[in-house]
Parts: structure tokens; sequence; C-alpha cells
């Protein structure tokens, strides 16, 4: 991992002319409910399978809801092959500092039993 970025330096690169890759590593159903326009859904669970899908990325930056479990899905992306090249930074304070605008999908379904940490 590089290092940690705050949200609205996020919110600022994605206007830009190259954008970062926003993984977010919520579950679908929380990433459904509600996310960052442009972000991709890789759960942290199915990260170390998923990882290969991120190389070539020059920058990635990652999303949970208070950027704690985000910083170490930026160490293991940060330490596969395919992305050891890349900027990889985890949002600090996840999704509960991000002031920018979100996106929700019109299958969000509410999750039974409680919230999960992810």
């Amino acid at each position: 991992m590089d290092d940690e970025i705050d949200p609205s330096e996020v919110e600022s690169l994605l206007a830009g002319e190259d954008p970062p890759r926003v993984v977010d590593i919520r579950s679908p159903a929380a990433f459904a409910r509600e996310h960052i326009p442009g972000s991709e859904n890789v759960p942290f669970a199915e990260l170390p399978n998923r990882v290969e899908s991120l190389s070539g990325a020059d920058r990635i930056v990652t999303v949970c809801p208070h950027g704690q479990a985000s910083v170490q899905a930026a160490r293991l992306i940060k330490s596969f092959e395919g992305t050891a090249d890349a900027r990889v930074e985890s949002m600090r304070g996840g999704l509960e500092a991000w002031d920018g605008p979100v996106e929700t999908e019109a299958t969000a379904e509410p999750d039974e039993g409680p919230e999960a940490p992810f």
C-alpha cells in the first residue's frame, strides 16, 4: 500500500482525465444500496481470487465503510505482482467520510439481520 487518501482528493481525481479505479470491498448488498459513482464491487472475501482483474491499473483506491478494512485490501492488492507498479491507496475514513455523490442500484434490497462488517 502506498498511503491513505482523503475523500476530497478521491472526488477530485474522479473528475479528472485519468481517474483511479475505485474498488469497494463491501458486500454486494451494501454496494447496491450506495456506492461512489464508477466504483467497482470486489467484496473483501473475493479479493484474493479477483485481484488479477486489477492488473494494469495505474492507480487504485480501496473503499470500505470506515477506512480500516480498506487498508488491508490495499496492502493485498499492492502485494500482487500485476499491481506492484500501481499506486494503491485506501480512502481515509471510508464511505462514512465521503461527501461526494453516490449511486444506488435499482435492485438494491434490504439486508436481513445485522449489517455485515464490510
